[in-house]
């Protein structure tokens, strides 16, 4: 089982979407039969196994194990992630884009940034899996309290000065061999913890 899946496909996302669907995918972080979701969930076991198997065409499922039960055969799913991030690239047309609100201040900019990092990581995350090789990434998170909108200004700005000495420090267009890497950095307000 994966830590994280990205789902690129519209049909996918689609289907995984849906709130039974999605109550499945979370109650099949371990292994469970049909006749015990239907239990846990309330659902008919017949409207069960529908869902399952549309989680499994579109892979979001996999068969853990096969039980005899009697004259009967038990068929044991999981999900084949822990949990699960929709890609931009699903809404393809409609996807954010940075270029559209170029406002680097703005919090929809910000927004599309994150977009595009969620859908260039998905796209790497999906290739190294298949080639069954890791990617070689880097993030920062941490939380900074600012006393005065004068003091986040002046922090935003030592932040662009100091990376940007940093990248021109290590950027080396002509590198033989060398791979380009790109450099997120982002401020907002932290959401309080619920």
């Amino acid at each position: 089982m994966l830590d994280v899946a990205v789902i690129e496909d519209p049909a996918i996302a689609e289907v995984s979407l849906d709130p039974v669907r999605a109550r499945l995918l979370a109650e099949l972080a371990e292994p469970n039969s049909a006749t015990t979701l239907a239990a846990k969930l309330g659902l008919p076991r017949q409207k069960v196994n529908y869902h399952l198997r549309t989680l499994e065409q579109h892979g979001l499922v996999e068969l853990a194990e096969e039980r005899r039960k009697g004259n009967m055969t038990e068929r044991v799913m999981r999900a084949t992630a822990a949990s699960y991030v929709i890609s931009p690239v699903a809404l393809a047309a409609v996807q954010p884009d940075p270029e559209r609100a170029p406002d680097r201040l703005s919090a929809r900019w910000l927004l599309a940034v994150a977009a595009r990092l969620v859908q260039d990581v998905g796209k790497l995350i999906t290739g190294a899996t298949r080639a069954g090789k890791k990617v070689a990434t880097f993030a920062l998170d941490g939380e900074v309290r600012f006393a005065t909108a004068a003091d986040r200004a002046a922090f935003a700005e030592e932040l662009t000065a100091a990376v940007t000495t940093l990248v021109a420090k290590y950027h080396d267009e002509s590198a033989p061999g060398g791979r380009a890497h790109r450099v997120v950095v982002a401020v907002h307000p932290s959401i309080p913890k619920e």
